[in-house]
């Protein structure tokens, strides 16, 4: 089974480009940075995040020059594909990248800065408002009165 989950941000816009065959293709090929997460003082190897290539055909090609830009943080799934070619000087260079069938978005178009979370909740007067950030790690605080209208125990 070839099969792959990443979650990470894209390095920079989707390049886009169109097979020149009859019926044109679109192809879309960009980098996510995908944290790898442990600490980070562990090894002598500052980096802390892997860059994945990334490549989509057809509709999910679309999908990404449409919505997919530098900076968000996305999931992809898709399968591994690896290859190799000869460069200009002869020499063979073997390349991994990850062939894209399913592109989900990870936070809220609306979101100021990473890790930040809107649960759609109306600011008007008589609307429910959204957790803060600072509240308990964004869960609602629960009135211990409240038990007794609950349904469970």
């Amino acid at each position: 089974m070839n099969r792959v989950i990443l979650m990470g941000r894209l390095t920079r816009d989707p390049e886009i480009r169109y097979s020149q065959n009859d019926n044109q293709m679109a192809i879309a090929r960009y980098t996510i940075a995908v944290d790898r997460g442990g600490s980070r003082n562990q090894g002598q190897d500052d980096q802390t995040a892997d860059f994945i290539g990334c490549v989509a055909f057809g509709r999910s090609a679309e999908f990404a020059e449409r919505y997919l830009h530098r900076g968000m943080k996305i999931a992809v799934e898709g399968r591994i594909r690896t290859g190799r070619y000869q460069n200009k000087d002869g020499q063979t260079v073997y390349t991994t990248d990850v062939v894209v069938d399913r592109h989900e978005f990870c936070e809220s178009k609306n979101a100021p800065g990473a890790g930040s979370f809107d649960d759609g909740f109306s600011q008007s007067a008589g609307a429910p408002t959204a957790p803060s950030a600072q509240d308990d790690g964004g869960f609602m605080n629960i009135p211990d009165e409240i038990d007794e209208a609950l349904p469970f125990n």
